[in-house]
């Protein structure tokens, strides 16, 4: 993890300037434990923080204009406060463009800046890197410029500057963990009501995470699609069923009984959602009841929803999640993320981790012919 005293030097060497005065935050990564494309759908979704962060260390300068370096890709891009336009060449910029955006037709003043980014959140894995910059920013700029801005509207800003700026239609998850989350803690997420819970996982089970190294990019992939065929989905349903106002309202025997009216693409995405936000609910009662191996078949459940209905898996998760599942010590493995690749989450016995990713890494190789990431959270 980047530390404050390397986060000064990076931005001593970025911008050659006196780094005592810089403020530095961080916002992290997150894993989604079960509840897969159910937040834009009013649903529940069950995520955590993970150890792994972005870092900004910025400093306030004179004029409007907000410079930016990303140590990761020895890259700079810049920006004026009062001509925020989407950048082409540097897209990891547009998510601070979009935060900036957005805050300042809030009402927020800001004002020019340096900020040196630099994060561990492995990109394109699918654990919320994107959301944890918006974060992170956020803060950088609420203590350069004395904002107060409480957690919940943070995780709403960055979402916005996703939605609107960015172009990716996420719901309010990968925010809202990284604003709200608590280390070591899962996160039951209501995300209509906001309401949210902090649940205690058995100290006997690690959370461990694969990385498949298959990345993907969530505004080229079918993500936005997926979406529209569940909005379609319930303006279909909606004629059956005029009081619902999102797949989160719809019973799955009042699915069952108007599913006809669907094409077969909207039918399996909102079977997928609607028996998706029961899982996450029964992966409660099983968490508080100290039952590791029910939420386990409820993560089994929710990967082949993903992969059959939701459509969203592929080769390399399934050929992980399928190994998990023969390995003595694993309760349960699914992908997590938007899907196309990035990583599967297992439950796995503390003291099977080290055994547990020393065969998934083999299997993986022998398999694909490419070298897995094992990040234990």
């Amino acid at each position: 993890m980047a530390s404050n005293f390397d986060m000064q030097e990076i931005y001593r060497e970025a911008f050659e300037d006196d780094p005592r005065d810089v403020k530095v935050s961080c916002a992290p990564g997150r894993v989604n434990i079960i509840g897969e494309h159910t937040d834009y759908n009013d649903g529940f979704v069950m995520p955590m923080p993970i150890d792994r962060h972005v870092w900004i260390a910025a400093k306030p300068r004179e004029g409007d204009k907000v410079h930016l370096y990303a140590a990761d890709y020895d890259e700079r891009a810049s920006f004026e406060l009062d001509d925020i336009n989407f950048d082409q060449e540097h897209m990891w910029a547009n998510y601070v463009m979009g935060v900036a955006d957005t805050m300042k037709k809030r009402g927020y003043r800001l004002g020019g800046a340096n900020m040196a980014i630099k994060g561990d959140i492995p990109q394109g894995a699918g654990l919320g890197s994107s959301a944890a910059i918006e974060i992170a920013v956020i803060k950088a700029f609420m203590v350069l410029f004395g904002l107060e801005i409480d957690p919940l509207t943070m995780a709403y800003m960055g979402k916005s500057a996703e939605n609107d700026f960015v172009g990716v239609q996420s719901g309010i998850m990968d925010q809202f963990v990284s604003s709200l989350g608590r280390e070591g803690h899962a996160l039951l997420i209501d995300c209509r009501t906001n309401e949210y819970e902090h649940l205690s996982l058995d100290p006997d089970f690690r959370v461990v995470l694969v990385n498949t190294m298959v990345k993907r990019e969530l505004t080229s992939s079918a993500y936005n699609e997926r979406r529209r065929q569940c909005e379609q989905g319930v303006r279909l349903l909606k004629r059956r069923l005029p009081r619902i106002e999102a797949l989160r309202d719809v019973s799955l025997e009042d699915f069952e009984r108007y599913q006809r009216d669907l094409p077969e693409e909207a039918r399996k995405r909102c079977r997928h959602v609607i028996n998706e936000n029961n899982r996450v609910l029964e992966a409660v009662k099983s968490i508080k009841h100290g039952d590791m191996d029910g939420l386990g078949e409820l993560m089994y459940e929710s990967h082949a929803s993903l992969r059959d209905e939701y459509e969203v898996s592929c080769r390399e998760l399934d050929i992980l999640v399928e190994a998990a599942r023969i390995f003595p010590g694993t309760v349960g493995a699914r992908m997590t993320g938007a899907g196309f690749g990035g990583c599967t989450v297992n439950i796995v016995r503390k003291e099977r981790v080290d055994s547990f990713a020393q065969v998934i890494k083999e299997k993986y190789r022998t398999t694909t012919n490419t070298e897995a990431e094992v990040y234990i959270v």
